[in-house]
C-alpha cells in the first residue's frame, strides 16, 4: 500500500461555512489552503466532494421529485463545489486536476483510476466529483471506493458539525463520550451510520482501509488529521503509517 496517499472527504456543508446555503469563500479558502499545504508536505491527496450545501436529494424527493433524478441533481452539485475547490486550491499554490464520474469534458477530466494515480504521483491534488456516477450511492461510499481504487493509506472523513464518533448523540446526551478508536465491527454495531454511511464502513472493512473521522471546521483540522493523526476517531487499523512517516515534516 502506498503510505503517503490519502483520500479526503469534503462535505458540501463544510463549504457552506456560516451561511445557510451555498459556498462561503472563507470556509472554501481555509480548506483549500490546508489541502495545498498537505500537498507541499509531500502527501498525495485526493479529495471527494459532496454537494449538500447546494442540493438535498431527500428534500427534493419529499417534494415529489423522482428519487433517481434527485440523486443525479445532487451529483451535479458536487461538480459545482469541486470546480470552486479547484480554483481555491490552485490559488493556494498547488497543481490540481478535477476528475468527474459524470462525463463533462468541458469542465473536468473523466475519472480513470490509472490517470488519477498518475496525477497523484506527479504531486497534483486530485478532486473527484460526480460521486460514482450512479444514483443511490452516497459520497461517503464514493470516498471509500476511490480510496480502495487508488490504494490510499487512509480515508479522512472531514465532517461538519461533529468532531468524531460518540457513544450517543452529544446534542441530546451531554455525557456522551467520543471514541478515540473503533474496529470496523464495533463501528457498524454502534450505529456509526449516522456519521458515516454503513456501506462505506463495510467497504473499508473488507479492504482494510482505515477511516479517520474528524471535524473539518476546526482550525488546521486537515493538517492535524493528515500529518499528526491526533484528532477525531479512528476506525480500523492502528495509527496510520502516513502519520508516523510525516511527523518529522510538521
Amino acid at each position: 500500500m502506498t503510505q503517503r496517499r490519502v483520500v479526503l472527504k469534503v462535505s458540501g456543508q463544510s463549504l457552506q461555512g456560516s451561511r445557510s446555503f451555498g459556498i462561503d469563500p472563507a470556509a472554501l479558502n481555509a480548506i483549500a489552503a490546508q489541502i495545498a499545504e498537505c500537498s507541499r508536505a509531500g502527501v498525495q491527496i485526493a479529495a471527494v466532494v459532496g454537494g449538500g450545501n447546494l442540493f438535498r436529494g431527500r428534500e427534493a424527493e419529499e417534494g415529489g421529485m423522482t428519487a433517481a433524478t434527485a440523486h443525479q441533481v445532487g451529483m451535479l452539485s458536487t461538480v459545482i463545489n469541486g470546480l470552486a475547490l479547484q480554483d481555491a486550491v490552485e490559488a493556494a499554490g498547488a497543481e490540481v486536476r478535477t476528475m468527474s464520474a459524470i462525463q463533462m469534458p468541458q469542465l473536468a477530466e473523466p475519472y480513470i483510476r490509472r490517470r488519477a494515480v498518475r496525477h497523484l504521483d506527479k504531486h497534483r491534488v486530485v478532486i473527484c466529483v460526480g460521486g460514482t456516477g450512479n444514483p443511490f450511492v452516497t459520497t461517503d461510499t464514493a470516498s471509500a471506493l476511490r480510496g480502495i481504487e487508488i490504494e490510499a493509506a487512509a480515508l479522512l472523513m472531514g465532517k461538519h458539525g461533529t468532531d468524531g464518533v460518540y457513544t450517543a448523540d452529544p446534542a441530546r446526551e451531554p455525557a456522551a463520550r467520543r471514541y478515540e478508536r473503533l474496529n470496523y465491527q464495533d463501528a457498524l454495531a454502534e450505529h456509526v451510520g449516522v456519521v458515516i454511511d454503513s456501506a462505506a464502513i463495510s467497504l473499508c472493512a473488507e479492504h482494510r482501509l482505515p477511516i479517520h473521522v474528524f471535524s473539518i471546521n476546526a482550525p488546521d483540522a486537515i493538517l492535524s488529521a493528515v500529518l499528526h493523526d491526533r484528532i477525531g476517531t479512528r476506525v480500523g487499523g492502528g495509527p496510520t503509517q502516513l502519520a508516523r512517516d510525516a511527523g518529522d515534516r510538521a
